[in-house]
């Protein structure tokens, strides 16, 4: 279910209820079209959030409804939204780590061994980086456009993504990109070529990138910095 299908269920339904003591929603008489319409509308749609697992209480529905209504609501229409997408994607996000533990135990077993090898460093947010080549040149800034070089790896070497080909770099913003490759490119003097090892919260995360990269995986970039575009 559609975080904003959510929002539009809930925001319609709270026009069509006027009364919801707990008897009086029971005792409630369908004598209408529309009074069939509205009840239609709540089973469709309540069964349609159960079905999608959400614990939902009836009741403080309809609440929430009349005191939509009556202009009596304790969240207006921002705060509900907010609290809707809060609410979803952690819910989402818990579901990810159970599905995808595994990849998290592998992902946290290989940091932890990277960071003991000899001349990789771990930076305070995490980051683990290894200096191939010391470049000379400027460092860059947040703001600024990079030209780059990379390839991109899953830590069982599957190359996911890369950008070999010098006639064609990369361009891209210090600060417009994954936080490790934004700290990252601020340590690096143009020349440098570095190896990072990334931990899932400081690439993709719980979401992953599409069919590449699967959620809270770890990943390793090799990346040469050409030049900064002024």
């Amino acid at each position: 279910m559609k975080i904003k299908l959510l929002i539009i269920i809930i925001f319609v339904t709270a026009l069509t209820l006027g009364s919801c003591s707990k008897n009086a929603v029971r005792n409630a008489k369908i004598s209408t079209r529309e009074d069939t319409l509205s009840y239609a509308f709540g089973v469709a749609n309540y069964n349609a959030l159960i079905a999608d697992s959400l614990e939902l209480n009836p009741l403080a529905m309809a609440k929430a409804m009349v005191d939509a209504k009556e202009g009596k609501a304790f969240m207006d229409d921002e705060a509900a939204r907010n609290f809707f997408m809060v609410y979803m994607n952690e819910r989402q996000e818990n579901q990810n780590k159970i599905m995808f533990q595994d990849i998290i135990e592998e992902s946290e077993a290989f940091l932890a061994a990277n960071k003991e090898k000899e001349g990789v460093i771990v930076t305070p947010s995490g980051l683990q980086y290894e200096v191939i080549k010391l470049g000379t040149g400027a460092k860059p800034t947040g703001e600024q456009t990079v030209r780059v070089l990379y390839t991109g790896y899953l830590i069982d070497s599957t190359i996911f993504d890369q950008n070999i080909d010098r006639t064609a770099p990369a361009e891209l913003q210090v600060n417009a990109v994954i936080p490790a490759w934004s700290e990252a490119l601020l340590l690096m003097p143009v020349g440098s070529i570095y190896k990072l090892y990334i931990p899932q919260d400081l690439a993709y995360g719980a979401n992953g990138a599409g069919d590449v990269i699967p959620p809270f995986a770890a990943l390793v970039f090799e990346v040469e910095l050409l030049e900064i575009v002024n």
